[in-house]
Parts: structure tokens; C-alpha cells; sequence
């Protein structure tokens, strides 16, 4: 397999979580490291325990150059699809970094498109720092924001399978049937309103 060349200058790497729950935003983050400041035991999100990612996100925010947060809602999703509504969240990561990159590596096989040269690496979320750290802080923060809707929809359970389809969130929306958090344009949603 070819060694891959991480350009020079500010890299941002970028992640998402997020795409295959049934309900919530999909969450994208952009960070650019500080080569100075390394932030051991950065690993792809979801081989790291919460209170581990929890840990490192802090330290990413103290550490990084730059970082970013940002999400596509769930009308976006129902209106653009969950690839471009990704496309969508990793777009406005980016453009939210304080210092602008000259290059970003994007975990995966697609490239949001960008006014910088980006390139996309399969599993980069194990092979990149910068793309860990970015893994980390979106899966941090799209956890938390569905802990919140736990708080306004407790029925659902979002606070175990954070929106993800289990057996248990396909029980609970059969008898519940969907909330404003639901993305209607997924398959086990959409049977579900089907049924009304």
C-alpha cells in the first residue's frame, strides 16, 4: 500500500458522527494539531472508552491550532440526503476554524467540496492524528447533544443508543411512533409513519 504524503503547512483533518442513526444531527469536526503540542492516545472515537474520549477532547481543545464543530440538522438530512447533509456539516466545520488549513485529509471514501485541496483516507481515523482528534471531538459532541434529547424525549432511549437503530429504539418508536428529532427520510422511520 502506498506511504501516504500528508501535504505540508496546516492540515485540518476532519470526521463526522453520526450517519446511520435514525434521529438527531449528523456532527462533523475539522482540527488542525499542533506538532508542538502532541496529544497522546489519539485513536479512531469509537475504539476509545467515553471516559477516554472525554479526556482527549479537553486536551484537543487546549492543544489544537484550530478546531471546529458543526452539524447538518435532521431537516437537512430529510431534504438532502445523509451523504450531502455530511458534505453539508464537514463543509461548515471547516469554514468555522479560526486559522484557515492549506490542505484537509477527510476520513473515508468522499470529499466535501472545499476551497482548499482535500483528500479522502479510508480508515484515516486510525492512521492520522489530525482525523482522530476530529473524530473525537464530533462523536463527543453529537453524544452530549443526544443526552439532551433524552432530557425532551425520554421515551426513546437516546441516552443508551444514541439515536443508532437497536431493537430497542425500533420497540419504542413502533409504540411511540416518531418525534421531531426522527429523520423521516430513513427507512425504519419512514414504515413507521407509514403505519399512521
Amino acid at each position: 500500500m502506498p506511504e501516504l504524503i500528508i501535504p505540508p503547512g496546516l492540515v485540518c483533518g476532519i470526521d463526522e458522527a453520526g450517519r446511520g442513526p435514525l434521529a438527531g444531527p449528523v456532527v462533523a469536526a475539522a482540527v488542525i494539531l499542533d506538532p508542538a503540542r502532541p496529544i497522546p492516545g489519539l485513536n479512531d472515537s469509537k475504539k476509545l472508552s467515553e471516559k477516554k474520549r472525554d479526556a482527549l477532547a479537553v486536551l484537543i481543545r487546549e492543544r489544537a491550532v484550530a478546531w471546529a464543530v458543526a452539524e447538518a440538522t435532521v431537516g437537512e438530512i430529510d431534504l438532502l440526503n445523509i451523504l450531502h447533509a455530511t458534505m453539508l456539516a464537514m463543509q461548515r466545520a471547516v469554514a468555522g476554524l479560526a486559522v484557515q488549513p492549506t490542505a484537509a485529509l477527510v476520513d473515508g471514501n468522499r470529499c466535501p467540496k472545499l476551497a482548499i485541496p482535500v483528500e479522502a483516507v479510508v480508515k484515516g481515523d486510525g492512521k492520522i492524528a489530525s482525523i482522530a482528534a476530529a473524530s473525537i471531538l464530533a462523536k463527543t459532541v453529537r453524544d452530549a447533544g443526544m443526552l439532551a434529547l433524552h432530557e425532551t424525549y425520554p421515551q426513546y432511549g437516546f441516552d443508551r443508543h444514541m439515536g443508532y437503530p437497536t431493537a430497542l429504539h425500533c420497540q419504542a418508536l413502533e409504540e411511540h411512533g416518531a418525534s421531531p428529532a426522527h429523520r423521516r427520510s430513513f427507512g425504519p422511520v419512514a414504515r413507521q409513519l407509514s403505519l399512521l
